[in-house]
């Protein structure tokens, strides 16, 4: 088993990675995990939305 972490600051961004990673794959897809945080730096909210992709080639 294998994994890729994917890492964008807006939600499309990583949405449109995943969609590349899938597209260009071939290989099992076992599960996939999101999460996404904020954090408070200053006064700018940075945000965080990753994917944990878990695959068998």
């Amino acid at each position: 088993m294998k994994v890729k972490i994917i890492d964008e600051s807006h939600e499309k961004d990583l949405e449109e990675e995943i969609n590349k990673f899938l597209n260009n794959c071939e290989f099992e897809i076992i599960d996939i995990k999101f999460n996404s945080a904020v954090a408070i730096y200053g006064e700018e909210q940075i945000f965080c939305f990753s994917a944990l992709i878990m695959y068998k080639e």
